[in-house]
């Protein structure tokens, strides 16, 4: 009897995960071929072109890494090849276990150094 009520058990979350799974593959489906139809087949960052076959290459990156953000303008996607996708989410990942701000942060000003901070008195001293 215990038995069967796990394997019961069993085939409920198995039908479960397959069910996300479709779902999700399903959603992705949607919003890849949305993002097909407005971008132009070539990745944002390295500027590589895809036709044909290479098209399966290009993913849809969310800018703002939430998936179920997905507007029908695609303000939230940009085409990446695989290997500019991966680089793209391995970076928010590096800084994870870095001390210093996230990439395109502000919190910080970057330089302190004004190179032209005295040329107003200089000129005015010229006169």
């Amino acid at each position: 009897m215990a038995a069967t009520k796990k394997d019961s058990n069993d085939h409920r979350k198995e039908a479960s995960l397959d069910a996300a799974l479709r779902d999700r593959e399903i959603r992705q489906k949607t919003y890849r071929e949305r993002a097909l139809k407005i971008f132009p087949w070539v990745c944002g960052k390295c500027g590589r072109e895809f036709s044909g076959k290479k098209i399966r290459e290009l993913t849809v990156h969310h800018k703002d890494h939430n998936h179920e953000n997905n507007p029908p303008d695609g303000s939230n996607w940009e085409l990446l090849c695989l290997y500019c996708h991966d680089n793209e989410h391995s970076r928010f990942l590096d800084v994870e276990w870095c001390d210093t701000p996230a990439p395109g942060s502000t919190d910080n000003p970057v330089t302190t150094h004004t190179p032209f901070s005295a040329l107003k008195d200089m000129l005015v001293n010229k006169k």
